[in-house]
Protein backbone atom coordinates (compact mmCIF):
# COMPACT_ATOMS: atom_id res chain seq x y z
CA UNK A 1 0.00 0.00 0.00
CA UNK A 2 1.36 3.42 -0.99
CA UNK A 3 1.61 6.18 1.60
CA UNK A 4 -0.48 8.58 -0.48
CA UNK A 5 -3.32 6.02 -0.58
CA UNK A 6 -3.17 5.65 3.19
CA UNK A 7 -3.20 9.42 3.71
CA UNK A 8 -6.22 9.74 1.39
CA UNK A 9 -8.14 7.11 3.38
CA UNK A 10 -7.28 8.82 6.68
CA UNK A 11 -8.38 12.21 5.30
CA UNK A 12 -11.74 10.82 4.19
CA UNK A 13 -12.29 9.23 7.62
CA UNK A 14 -11.51 12.50 9.39
CA UNK A 15 -13.81 14.49 7.10
CA UNK A 16 -16.71 12.08 7.48
CA UNK A 17 -16.37 11.43 11.21
CA UNK A 18 -17.42 14.90 12.47
CA UNK A 19 -20.67 14.55 10.51
CA UNK A 20 -21.39 11.00 11.53
CA UNK A 21 -20.62 11.57 15.18
CA UNK A 22 -21.54 15.23 15.72
CA UNK A 23 -24.07 14.27 18.36
CA UNK A 24 -21.24 13.13 20.65
CA UNK A 25 -19.31 16.40 20.68
CA UNK A 26 -20.94 17.75 23.82
CA UNK A 27 -19.41 14.97 25.90
CA UNK A 28 -16.10 14.69 24.06
CA UNK A 29 -13.90 15.22 27.10
CA UNK A 30 -16.13 13.59 29.70
CA UNK A 31 -14.43 11.90 32.64
CA UNK A 32 -10.66 12.27 32.53
CA UNK A 33 -7.84 10.64 34.43
CA UNK A 34 -4.05 10.75 34.39
CA UNK A 35 -2.13 7.76 35.75
CA UNK A 36 1.52 6.87 36.21
CA UNK A 37 2.18 3.16 36.65
CA UNK A 38 4.94 0.69 35.99
CA UNK A 39 7.09 -2.24 37.01
CA UNK A 40 10.60 -3.13 38.12
CA UNK A 41 11.98 -6.64 37.64
CA UNK A 42 15.24 -8.44 38.35
CA UNK A 43 16.22 -12.10 38.29
CA UNK A 44 18.79 -14.86 38.71
CA UNK A 45 19.42 -17.26 35.82
CA UNK A 46 21.48 -20.42 35.27
CA UNK A 47 21.65 -23.29 32.81
CA UNK A 48 24.11 -25.22 35.02
CA UNK A 49 26.89 -24.56 32.53
CA UNK A 50 25.08 -25.65 29.37
CA UNK A 51 25.79 -23.27 26.48
CA UNK A 52 23.82 -22.35 23.39
CA UNK A 53 25.98 -21.52 20.33
CA UNK A 54 22.86 -20.35 18.47
CA UNK A 55 22.34 -17.47 20.91
CA UNK A 56 25.16 -15.65 19.11
CA UNK A 57 26.56 -13.56 21.98
CA UNK A 58 30.26 -13.86 22.80
CA UNK A 59 32.75 -11.73 24.70
CA UNK A 60 36.15 -10.60 23.41
CA UNK A 61 37.71 -13.91 24.49
CA UNK A 62 35.15 -15.99 22.66
CA UNK A 63 33.27 -16.94 25.81
CA UNK A 64 29.50 -17.28 25.69
CA UNK A 65 27.79 -14.28 27.27
CA UNK A 66 24.34 -15.85 26.94
CA UNK A 67 23.70 -19.29 28.36
CA UNK A 68 20.00 -19.63 27.68
CA UNK A 69 17.47 -20.90 25.15
CA UNK A 70 17.14 -18.92 21.91
CA UNK A 71 14.18 -16.93 23.25
CA UNK A 72 13.70 -13.34 24.35
CA UNK A 73 14.43 -11.98 27.85
CA UNK A 74 15.60 -13.83 30.98
CA UNK A 75 18.73 -14.81 29.04
CA UNK A 76 21.59 -13.22 31.02
CA UNK A 77 23.48 -15.50 33.40
CA UNK A 78 23.90 -14.95 37.11
CA UNK A 79 22.30 -12.04 38.94
CA UNK A 80 20.73 -9.99 36.16
CA UNK A 81 18.51 -7.02 35.47
CA UNK A 82 15.16 -7.04 33.71
CA UNK A 83 13.82 -3.53 33.17
CA UNK A 84 12.18 -0.47 34.62
CA UNK A 85 8.85 0.17 32.88
CA UNK A 86 7.15 3.57 33.32
CA UNK A 87 3.71 4.13 31.78
CA UNK A 88 2.08 7.56 31.69
CA UNK A 89 -1.47 7.63 30.37
CA UNK A 90 -4.30 10.12 30.06
CA UNK A 91 -7.67 8.53 29.47
CA UNK A 92 -10.78 10.48 28.62
CA UNK A 93 -14.09 9.21 27.32
CA UNK A 94 -13.21 10.29 23.78
CA UNK A 95 -9.47 10.94 23.58
CA UNK A 96 -6.29 9.92 25.35
CA UNK A 97 -2.67 8.86 25.07
CA UNK A 98 -0.19 6.29 26.37
CA UNK A 99 3.56 6.88 26.76
CA UNK A 100 5.27 3.62 27.76
CA UNK A 101 9.01 3.85 28.50
CA UNK A 102 11.46 1.02 29.19
CA UNK A 103 14.99 1.03 30.63
CA UNK A 104 17.31 -1.96 31.03
CA UNK A 105 18.17 -5.17 29.18
CA UNK A 106 14.61 -6.47 28.82
CA UNK A 107 13.47 -3.10 27.50
CA UNK A 108 16.37 -2.86 25.04
CA UNK A 109 15.60 -6.35 23.72
CA UNK A 110 11.94 -5.39 23.29
CA UNK A 111 12.80 -2.31 21.20
CA UNK A 112 15.66 -4.04 19.43
CA UNK A 113 15.57 -2.15 16.10
CA UNK A 114 15.94 1.27 17.75
CA UNK A 115 17.54 3.71 17.88
CA UNK A 116 16.80 4.32 14.20
CA UNK A 117 16.75 8.12 14.26
CA UNK A 118 16.41 9.49 17.76
CA UNK A 119 19.17 8.71 20.25
CA UNK A 120 16.45 7.97 22.82
CA UNK A 121 14.31 5.84 20.51
CA UNK A 122 15.34 2.65 22.31
CA UNK A 123 13.45 3.61 25.49
CA UNK A 124 10.04 3.96 23.81
CA UNK A 125 8.02 0.77 24.11
CA UNK A 126 4.68 2.37 23.19
CA UNK A 127 3.68 5.89 22.22
CA UNK A 128 0.19 6.42 20.85
CA UNK A 129 -2.94 8.54 20.96
CA UNK A 130 -6.51 7.37 20.54
CA UNK A 131 -9.83 8.89 19.58
CA UNK A 132 -13.29 7.39 20.07
CA UNK A 133 -15.67 8.95 17.52
CA UNK A 134 -18.40 6.73 18.98
CA UNK A 135 -18.88 4.37 21.89
CA UNK A 136 -18.08 1.31 19.76
CA UNK A 137 -15.29 2.59 17.49
CA UNK A 138 -11.71 3.54 18.44
CA UNK A 139 -8.94 4.93 16.24
CA UNK A 140 -5.35 4.55 17.49
CA UNK A 141 -2.33 6.25 15.92
CA UNK A 142 1.29 5.67 16.92
CA UNK A 143 3.47 2.88 18.29
CA UNK A 144 1.67 0.02 20.08
CA UNK A 145 2.63 -3.50 21.17
CA UNK A 146 1.55 -6.32 18.90
CA UNK A 147 -1.93 -7.81 18.98
CA UNK A 148 -0.59 -11.24 17.98
CA UNK A 149 0.26 -13.94 20.49
CA UNK A 150 -0.50 -14.89 24.07
CA UNK A 151 2.53 -13.50 25.91
CA UNK A 152 3.49 -9.84 26.23
CA UNK A 153 6.57 -7.72 26.96
CA UNK A 154 5.55 -6.75 30.51
CA UNK A 155 6.58 -9.46 33.01
CA UNK A 156 3.58 -8.75 35.24
CA UNK A 157 1.04 -10.14 32.77
CA UNK A 158 2.78 -13.42 31.91
CA UNK A 159 2.71 -16.36 34.31
CA UNK A 160 6.12 -17.54 33.06
CA UNK A 161 9.07 -15.17 33.44
CA UNK A 162 10.98 -16.54 30.45
CA UNK A 163 9.20 -16.36 27.10
CA UNK A 164 8.06 -18.71 24.37
CA UNK A 165 9.57 -19.16 20.91
CA UNK A 166 6.33 -17.95 19.32
CA UNK A 167 6.45 -14.71 21.30
CA UNK A 168 10.18 -14.20 20.78
CA UNK A 169 9.92 -14.26 16.99
CA UNK A 170 6.90 -12.10 17.23
CA UNK A 171 6.55 -9.37 16.18
CA UNK A 172 6.92 -7.25 19.33
CA UNK A 173 5.51 -3.88 18.24
CA UNK A 174 3.98 -1.90 15.38
CA UNK A 175 3.73 1.74 14.37
CA UNK A 176 0.73 2.77 12.33
CA UNK A 177 -3.00 3.38 12.56
CA UNK A 178 -5.65 0.90 13.64
CA UNK A 179 -9.39 1.03 13.97
CA UNK A 180 -11.28 -1.25 16.36
CA UNK A 181 -15.03 -1.78 15.98
CA UNK A 182 -17.07 -3.43 18.75
CA UNK A 183 -20.25 -5.15 17.56
CA UNK A 184 -21.70 -5.99 20.97
CA UNK A 185 -21.91 -9.35 22.76
CA UNK A 186 -18.12 -9.29 23.10
CA UNK A 187 -17.43 -9.28 19.34
CA UNK A 188 -14.78 -6.99 17.87
CA UNK A 189 -13.00 -6.43 14.55
CA UNK A 190 -9.73 -4.54 14.20
CA UNK A 191 -7.99 -3.41 11.00
CA UNK A 192 -4.53 -1.78 10.91
CA UNK A 193 -2.07 -0.29 8.42
CA UNK A 194 1.47 -0.25 9.81
CA UNK A 195 5.16 0.05 9.09
CA UNK A 196 7.03 -3.24 8.66
CA UNK A 197 7.07 -4.98 12.04
CA UNK A 198 9.26 -3.48 14.79
CA UNK A 199 10.26 -0.43 12.71
CA UNK A 200 8.71 1.78 15.35
CA UNK A 201 10.33 5.21 14.92
CA UNK A 202 9.64 5.74 11.21
CA UNK A 203 9.45 3.82 7.93
CA UNK A 204 12.64 3.84 5.82
CA UNK A 205 11.34 1.17 3.42
CA UNK A 206 8.13 2.68 1.95
CA UNK A 207 6.26 -0.62 2.20
CA UNK A 208 3.40 -1.21 4.63
CA UNK A 209 1.88 -4.12 6.51
CA UNK A 210 -1.80 -4.95 7.00
CA UNK A 211 -3.00 -6.33 10.32
CA UNK A 212 -6.41 -7.62 11.36
CA UNK A 213 -8.11 -9.19 14.36
CA UNK A 214 -11.48 -10.83 14.92
CA UNK A 215 -12.29 -11.47 18.56
CA UNK A 216 -15.00 -12.78 20.88
CA UNK A 217 -14.81 -12.29 24.65
CA UNK A 218 -17.12 -13.02 27.54
CA UNK A 219 -17.27 -13.38 31.30
CA UNK A 220 -15.02 -16.46 31.40
CA UNK A 221 -12.49 -15.54 28.70
CA UNK A 222 -12.10 -14.94 25.00
CA UNK A 223 -10.60 -16.02 21.70
CA UNK A 224 -8.88 -13.92 19.01
CA UNK A 225 -7.93 -14.68 15.40
CA UNK A 226 -5.12 -12.42 14.18
CA UNK A 227 -3.56 -11.80 10.76
CA UNK A 228 -0.47 -10.02 9.44
CA UNK A 229 0.54 -9.52 5.80
CA UNK A 230 3.14 -7.38 4.06
CA UNK A 231 6.67 -6.81 2.81
CA UNK A 232 9.12 -6.49 5.71
CA UNK A 233 12.38 -5.38 4.05
CA UNK A 234 11.40 -3.13 1.13
CA UNK A 235 11.22 -3.54 -2.63
CA UNK A 236 14.26 -3.81 -4.88
CA UNK A 237 14.98 -1.23 -7.58
CA UNK A 238 17.38 -2.27 -10.37
CA UNK A 239 18.22 1.39 -11.02
CA UNK A 240 19.45 1.88 -7.45
CA UNK A 241 20.32 -1.49 -5.88
CA UNK A 242 23.54 -3.27 -6.91
CA UNK A 243 23.43 -6.53 -8.85
CA UNK A 244 23.20 -9.52 -6.52
CA UNK A 245 21.22 -7.77 -3.77
CA UNK A 246 18.29 -9.87 -2.55
CA UNK A 247 15.00 -9.16 -0.80
CA UNK A 248 12.55 -11.37 1.05
CA UNK A 249 9.03 -11.94 -0.21
CA UNK A 250 5.83 -10.99 1.58
CA UNK A 251 5.28 -12.19 5.12
CA UNK A 252 1.98 -13.81 6.10
CA UNK A 253 1.11 -14.77 9.66
CA UNK A 254 -2.07 -16.17 11.17
CA UNK A 255 -2.32 -16.45 14.94
CA UNK A 256 -4.96 -17.84 17.31
CA UNK A 257 -4.95 -16.76 20.96
CA UNK A 258 -7.43 -17.57 23.70
CA UNK A 259 -7.96 -18.24 27.37
CA UNK A 260 -10.80 -19.29 29.68
CA UNK A 261 -11.56 -19.73 33.37
CA UNK A 262 -12.68 -23.36 33.43
CA UNK A 263 -13.35 -23.20 37.17
CA UNK A 264 -12.73 -20.85 40.08
CA UNK A 265 -9.20 -22.22 40.44
CA UNK A 266 -8.23 -23.42 36.94
CA UNK A 267 -7.47 -21.34 33.84
CA UNK A 268 -6.39 -22.55 30.40
CA UNK A 269 -4.68 -20.38 27.80
CA UNK A 270 -3.90 -21.41 24.21
CA UNK A 271 -1.79 -20.01 21.39
CA UNK A 272 -1.14 -21.28 17.87
CA UNK A 273 0.69 -19.46 15.10
CA UNK A 274 1.91 -19.95 11.53
CA UNK A 275 4.36 -17.54 9.90
CA UNK A 276 5.71 -17.79 6.36
CA UNK A 277 7.78 -15.65 4.00
CA UNK A 278 7.39 -16.28 0.29
CA UNK A 279 10.32 -16.55 -2.13
CA UNK A 280 12.03 -13.21 -2.61
CA UNK A 281 13.70 -11.28 -5.42
CA UNK A 282 17.23 -10.57 -6.66
CA UNK A 283 18.77 -7.80 -8.74
CA UNK A 284 20.28 -9.41 -11.84
CA UNK A 285 22.04 -6.76 -13.86
CA UNK A 286 19.45 -4.16 -14.77
CA UNK A 287 16.37 -6.25 -13.89
CA UNK A 288 14.73 -7.59 -10.73
CA UNK A 289 13.94 -11.31 -10.88
CA UNK A 290 12.14 -13.77 -8.62
CA UNK A 291 14.41 -16.04 -6.59
CA UNK A 292 14.11 -19.76 -7.20
CA UNK A 293 13.62 -20.84 -3.60
CA UNK A 294 11.04 -22.50 -1.39
CA UNK A 295 8.79 -20.70 1.06
CA UNK A 296 10.30 -20.52 4.54
CA UNK A 297 8.13 -20.80 7.64
CA UNK A 298 7.72 -21.53 11.31
CA UNK A 299 4.75 -22.73 13.30
CA UNK A 300 4.01 -23.27 16.95
CA UNK A 301 1.36 -24.25 19.44
CA UNK A 302 1.28 -23.88 23.22
CA UNK A 303 -0.99 -24.59 26.16
CA UNK A 304 -0.93 -22.46 29.32
CA UNK A 305 -2.73 -24.22 32.20
CA UNK A 306 -2.72 -22.27 35.47
CA UNK A 307 -3.84 -23.53 38.87
CA UNK A 308 -4.76 -21.11 41.66
CA UNK A 309 -3.41 -22.54 44.91
CA UNK A 310 -4.45 -19.64 47.16
CA UNK A 311 -5.28 -15.95 46.97
CA UNK A 312 -1.57 -15.15 46.68
CA UNK A 313 -0.11 -18.22 44.96
CA UNK A 314 -0.59 -19.89 41.57
CA UNK A 315 1.23 -22.51 39.51
CA UNK A 316 1.51 -22.17 35.74
CA UNK A 317 2.86 -24.36 32.95
CA UNK A 318 3.83 -23.49 29.39
CA UNK A 319 3.90 -26.52 27.09
CA UNK A 320 5.09 -25.34 23.66
CA UNK A 321 5.98 -27.03 20.37
CA UNK A 322 7.80 -24.87 17.82
CA UNK A 323 9.02 -25.95 14.36
CA UNK A 324 11.16 -24.30 11.67
CA UNK A 325 11.01 -25.21 7.98
CA UNK A 326 13.60 -24.48 5.28
CA UNK A 327 16.10 -22.69 7.57
CA UNK A 328 13.72 -19.77 8.23
CA UNK A 329 15.62 -18.71 11.35
CA UNK A 330 18.61 -20.35 13.06
CA UNK A 331 17.57 -20.89 16.67
CA UNK A 332 18.75 -24.48 17.19
CA UNK A 333 20.13 -27.42 15.22
CA UNK A 334 18.39 -28.34 11.94
CA UNK A 335 18.42 -31.57 9.94
CA UNK A 336 19.73 -32.15 6.40
CA UNK A 337 16.55 -30.59 4.99
CA UNK A 338 17.03 -27.46 7.13
CA UNK A 339 14.04 -28.37 9.29
CA UNK A 340 13.90 -28.72 13.05
CA UNK A 341 11.73 -28.36 16.13
CA UNK A 342 11.87 -27.78 19.87
CA UNK A 343 9.67 -28.62 22.84
CA UNK A 344 9.67 -26.07 25.67
CA UNK A 345 8.23 -27.06 29.06
CA UNK A 346 8.29 -24.25 31.64
CA UNK A 347 6.87 -24.56 35.15
CA UNK A 348 6.50 -21.33 37.15
CA UNK A 349 5.25 -20.64 40.67
CA UNK A 350 3.85 -17.13 41.23
CA UNK A 351 3.69 -15.89 44.83
CA UNK A 352 2.52 -12.36 45.61
CA UNK A 353 3.48 -10.33 48.68
CA UNK A 354 1.53 -7.12 48.28
CA UNK A 355 2.71 -5.55 45.01
CA UNK A 356 5.76 -7.83 44.83
CA UNK A 357 5.59 -11.11 42.88
CA UNK A 358 8.23 -13.82 43.23
CA UNK A 359 8.59 -16.37 40.41
CA UNK A 360 10.78 -19.45 40.83
CA UNK A 361 10.84 -21.23 37.47
CA UNK A 362 12.33 -24.34 35.88
CA UNK A 363 12.47 -24.79 32.12
CA UNK A 364 13.34 -27.68 29.79
CA UNK A 365 14.16 -27.14 26.10
CA UNK A 366 14.50 -30.29 23.97
CA UNK A 367 15.42 -29.90 20.28
CA UNK A 368 15.06 -32.40 17.45
CA UNK A 369 18.79 -32.10 16.65
CA UNK A 370 21.81 -31.58 18.90
CA UNK A 371 21.93 -27.85 19.67
CA UNK A 372 23.67 -27.29 23.02
CA UNK A 373 27.19 -27.64 24.44
CA UNK A 374 28.01 -28.95 27.89
CA UNK A 375 30.07 -26.93 30.35
CA UNK A 376 33.38 -28.31 29.05
CA UNK A 377 32.31 -27.57 25.46
CA UNK A 378 33.31 -31.10 24.38
CA UNK A 379 29.90 -32.71 23.98
CA UNK A 380 26.73 -31.75 22.11
CA UNK A 381 23.23 -32.55 23.33
CA UNK A 382 19.63 -31.77 22.46
CA UNK A 383 18.57 -30.73 25.97
CA UNK A 384 18.97 -27.59 28.06
CA UNK A 385 17.64 -27.14 31.59
CA UNK A 386 17.27 -23.57 32.89
CA UNK A 387 16.49 -22.25 36.34
CA UNK A 388 15.19 -18.72 36.95
CA UNK A 389 14.18 -16.82 40.05
CA UNK A 390 12.52 -13.47 39.34
CA UNK A 391 11.23 -10.65 41.52
CA UNK A 392 8.73 -8.20 39.98
CA UNK A 393 7.30 -5.11 41.67
CA UNK A 394 4.23 -3.44 40.19
CA UNK A 395 3.03 0.06 41.07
Amino acid sequence: MKLRTLLLIMTVVLLVSPVAFAQDEATEDGAQSFTLSGTVDTYVHTTFGTKNPFAGYYDENGEFLVQAPSTAFANLKGFSLGMVNLIASYEGEKVGFVADLVFGPRGSDAVFVSPMWSSTGQIINQLYVYWKPSDNFTLTLGNFNTFLGYEVISPTVNVNYSTSYMFSYGPFSHTGIKGNLEFGDGMNFMLAVMNPSDLTEFNPLNTYTIGAQLGKSGDTGGIYLNFLFGDQDGKLDADIDPSGRTSMGNLFQVDLTGGWDLSETFYLGVNATYNQTSSGEIVNGNVVEDLDEDTRSFMGVALYPKLKLSESTSLGLRAEYFAIKNDYIELFGLDANDDGNVIDLTLSLNHSIGNLTLIPEIRLDKTSEDSFLNKAEDELSNTMVSLNFAAIYKF
